[in-house]
């Protein structure tokens, strides 16, 4: 009875943390190249000589999954084709995108929508001419005004097996090394487009009613077990006759 109080906690937390991921994912479904966090469940052997199974709380990670790409003819709107990703710069380093709404500052700095500086392929800040109108975007991210070559916005592979970590919505930083992207017939950057985030909604809404319903079962399970407890607790604490 005992082991099974534990197993159903241990069902709360695991389905309380998908809850939270959940959430976050349908908060962030319209954000442009947001990536949808998951998590990876497994079962963990007690220690105790019952070898009861209980869950765990999962490892989260960012799926890596494509969103849809969306035509919208503003020039600084930018997709990215293939296995890329976008740098930008944060305060102790660079973190990565394929969050394409990028911006111009009133002094000529590309940044995302955020107010990042957007980054070349060697890690130093865009800057663009404030006065020489639409730039335009090659598909190998270079960027020119008036037939001037400004610069190319540096796209970046990461590894499969590497780690992400969020940064902002849409950015993650990554705990290992990444490579400078320098093939580009198969990768690139498609200007006048945004990749949308990946998040289904319906599918996510779904499961967000499914794991509520489950937690509540949980909950009804521990309130079930709570009351056997205390009614032999009262039981075996009545005087003897």
């Amino acid at each position: 009875m005992e082991a099974g109080l534990y197993v159903a906690l241990s069902g709360q937390l695991a389905l309380q943390r998908r809850l939270e991921t959940l959430a976050h994912n349908v908060a962030n479904s319209s954000t442009p190249g947001f990536r949808a966090e998951e998590i990876k469940f497994e079962a963990l052997l007690s220690k105790v000589s019952t070898g009861t199974d209980f869950a765990s709380t999962g490892d989260n990670y960012i799926s890596r999954r494509p969103g849809a790409v969306e035509r919208t003819d503003n020039a600084l709107d930018v997709a990215i084709d293939g296995n890329a990703w976008m740098a930008f710069q944060v305060p102790g380093g660079m973190a990565y995108t394929r969050d394409g709404r990028l911006t111009m500052t009133e002094a000529g700095d590309l940044q995302t929508v955020s107010g990042y500086p957007i980054l070349d392929v060697g890690g130093a800040p865009i800057q663009l001419d404030p006065a020489g109108g639409a730039p335009k975007i090659a598909h190998d991210g270079m960027i020119t005004q008036n037939g001037v070559q400004l610069g190319a916005i540096g796209l970046f592979t990461i590894p499969p097996d590497t780690k992400l970590n969020r940064y902002d919505n849409s950015g993650v930083t990554v705990e290992g090394p990444v490579e400078p992207a320098l093939d580009f017939n198969s990768v690139g950057v498609r200007q006048g487009y945004l990749e949308r985030s990946n998040v289904n909604p319906v599918v996510e809404i779904t499961q967000l009613i499914a794991v509520s319903r489950a937690f509540e079962s949980l909950q009804n399970s521990v309130d079930q077990t709570d009351a056997t407890f205390r009614k032999a607790i009262d039981t075996l604490g009545e005087p003897s006759r």
